[in-house]
């Protein structure tokens, strides 16, 4: 058997957050869409979701082309089975990921993310799958007080602390 290791860069649109996924069942994509749209109503979405069995398709979803088209290019440059990647823009990951992880195909969440992208992937010869995720950059340093007061700061400014 033959395995190899690749970092797949994927592109997050400009103002927009990134979740992916595993899940297990072509009713995933459906459920997110519901999801999404009962969670955060305004938002602006794409989802993803390729199939692992049968037509292997990626199948798709949301209300935005451009981000729906986001997704499949993402889904296509991992090339793993049952994957999915949401795409949104107006919302945050922080307002949906409890109801994701609550949604009975997904089985888990690789990053939620607005920061820099890759995905590592292995392969071999029955295909690919993801193996975990590289999410921004590395750490330069310790937060000062100055930096603490600005974080609670923003939090609070944000609407997410009183």
């Amino acid at each position: 058997m033959n395995l190899e290791m690749h970092a797949v860069k994927i592109d997050i649109p400009d103002g927009c957050n990134l979740i992916l996924g595993q899940t297990h069942f072509v009713k995933t994509v459906e459920d997110l869409y519901e999801i999404m749209v009962a969670t955060v109503p305004k938002a602006r979405f794409g989802i993803a979701f390729t199939e692992a069995s049968g037509p292997c398709l990626i199948r798709t979803e949301g209300n935005d082309d451009e981000l729906i088209h986001s997704c499949v290019t993402s889904m296509q440059a991992i090339g793993a089975g049952h994957v999915f990647c949401i795409v949104m823009g107006d919302a945050f990951p922080i307002n949906v990921l409890n109801p994701i992880k609550n949604c009975p195909e997904v089985c888990q969440i690789y990053c939620a993310t607005a920061n820099p992208l890759q995905v590592i992937v292995a392969s071999t010869d029955k295909g690919w799958g993801v193996v975990g995720v590289i999410d921004g950059f590395p750490p330069k340093g310790v937060e000062t007080d100055a930096d603490r007061n600005e974080r609670r700061a923003m939090l609070r400014k944000m609407g997410y602390k009183r």
